[in-house]
């Protein structure tokens, strides 16, 4: 497996901080644009019109759901309740499950190009230790595997002391890659975690499945704040990004959307909502 620092480690770096925008590309910044904008960036990354990009986000009350999610027997019932309670659920383009997000949730897309040369597994561990990174001021207890009862599970779910603050997934367009991760900063993790295990007990409603789906433990999962005993904000954490980030390049650069990433954008805009449409 090749070095973390070796993946990341690029001359420059593209930064955009989406994470307080009210539109993006000429949308609204929903969850809906943030994946259509990493495939847009992961185009422009692998034909190298762009430098490799760190890319934040956050988004208000949703919850992100995996291609299996949408499958789920019942998912009309399962959407018409998360609406009921204000949040908005979409179906991603990425691997995984259903994920919360909510404003105490940061997202960091870390998009490169070399997916002809790097693994699955060299560019999920580069993210486990780019994250480990930013906080190893605060803990060395950081680990990844799988945690049994979160949402969304996985071979790299991070945690501390067996509770999970962190997923991962990976989309891969063309050469390029987007590696794309939440952190659960602040806020009550137990509460977003019995939403997505109600959601999956109205949408599946104990019919047998050929998809394994979750059965989701609230007491599994914690907030870094909670788990690292301090009151940890998502703009402290944005700082932390930059600042090890910047131990890795040579510079780290801010440039507007190319017409190429536009046109990109909204064709996969498009797909997007097409695939939520036949929910």
């Amino acid at each position: 497996m090749k070095n973390w620092k070796e993946i990341i480690r690029h001359k420059t770096f593209r930064y955009i901080d989406h994470s307080t925008a009210t539109m993006v590309a000429g949308k609204p910044n929903t969850a809906l644009a943030s994946f259509a904008m990493d495939d847009a960036l992961a185009i422009s990354v692998s034909e190298a019109a762009s430098p490799p990009v760190i890319r934040l986000w956050v988004h208000p009350d949703t919850i992100v759901l995996g291609i299996p999610d949408s499958r789920l027997p019942h998912i009309d019932a399962g959407m018409a309740f998360l609406e009921e309670k204000n949040y908005q659920g979409i179906v991603r383009n990425s691997g995984g499950l259903a994920v919360a997000l909510d404003e105490g949730v940061l997202n960091i897309s870390l998009i490169i190009p070399g997916a002809n040369d790097l693994s699955i597994y060299d560019c999920y561990e580069a993210m486990v230790q780019f994250v480990q990174a930013m906080f190893a001021d605060l803990t060395d207890a950081m680990e990844a595997y799988e945690i049994v009862g979160s949402y969304c599970p996985g071979d790299y779910d991070l945690s501390i002391n067996g509770k999970k603050f962190a997923g991962i997934s990976q989309r891969r367009v063309k050469k390029g890659i987007s590696v794309q991760i939440y952190l659960d900063i602040e806020g009550n993790s137990k509460a977003r975690a019995s939403l997505i295990r109600e959601f999956y007990h109205i949408a599946k409603q104990n019919e047998e499945t050929t998809f394994t789906y979750p059965e989701v433990t609230p007491d599994v999962m914690a907030s870094l704040s909670d788990l690292l005993g301090i009151p940890l904000t998502v703009e402290e954490v944005k700082q932390r990004v930059m600042d090890t980030l910047n131990g890795l390049t040579e510079e780290i650069i801010t440039m507007p959307m190319q017409d190429t990433e536009q046109e990109n954008f909204d064709k996969r805009y498009q797909q997007m909502i097409k695939r939520n449409e036949n929910i």
